[in-house]
């Protein structure tokens, strides 16, 4: 079966970053080490332009750092929603974005953290293709490396429903357990996709390492 879909592009980037003591947003992507000049990326910006190769439009979701981000949206021609009380939860600006892509007539989203490192135009490219030429019992397509799930993960209108009939202090991972037959896990040979950014400590030791766009 060809699915043929158009997909939303969400990006959660509403948290407040507290354990990294700076807004994860707003860090340098590729990561540089310590006396070497920063490239002209961050995360939020490299995430925005690997969604803009995929998804008909992007939209980022941001919280009580609205003002600092809104420049970087902007300048990568994004749009950017803002979920007025983010300290429900990342859930609750889940929910957020899903709304404004449904608003836009999309059916179908892809969707990642701004604080995971934005993963190769390939790995996308071989989640699009699961996606649809999956059955049509598949909800969503999650990549998987080496035993662990990560992002970005695209999701169909019936995950997009599920997701929003359940209240905003929920988790992702609530919902996609009690949908577990509906979920279609996809090996990719890309590390990225299990990564997550909390800690100066997660990022420093991302700088000894070389990373691929591809």
């Amino acid at each position: 079966m060809i699915r043929a879909s158009s997909f939303g592009g969400v990006i959660l980037a509403a948290g407040e970053s507290s354990r990294m003591g700076r807004d994860k947003a707003l860090l340098s992507w590729p990561p540089s080490a310590a006396g070497q000049a920063a490239g002209g990326e961050t995360f939020l910006s490299a995430a925005i332009r690997s969604f803009s190769a995929t998804c008909d439009f992007v939209v980022v979701v941001a919280g009580k750092n609205q003002e600092v981000l809104a420049p970087v949206v902007y300048a990568e021609g994004a749009s950017l929603v803002v979920n007025r009380d983010p300290d429900r939860g990342q859930f609750s600006s889940l929910q957020v974005g899903l709304c404004e892509v449904l608003n836009r007539g999309r059916d179908a989203a892809m969707i990642t953290l701004v604080d995971r490192p934005p993963v190769g135009l390939s790995t996308l490219e071989i989640l699009l293709d699961a996606y649809k030429r999956s059955e049509s019992g598949i909800w969503a397509v999650v990549p998987e490396y080496s035993g662990s799930h990560g992002h970005p993960y695209l999701i169909g209108r019936e995950m997009m429903a599920a997701f929003l009939h359940v209240p905003a202090t929920s988790t992702a991972r609530d919902v996609e357990h009690a949908h577990q037959s509906n979920i279609k896990y996809v090996n990719v040979d890309d590390p990225l996709v299990a990564l997550n950014i909390n800690t100066p400590e997660d990022y420093e030791g991302l700088t000894s390492q070389k990373w691929n766009k591809s």
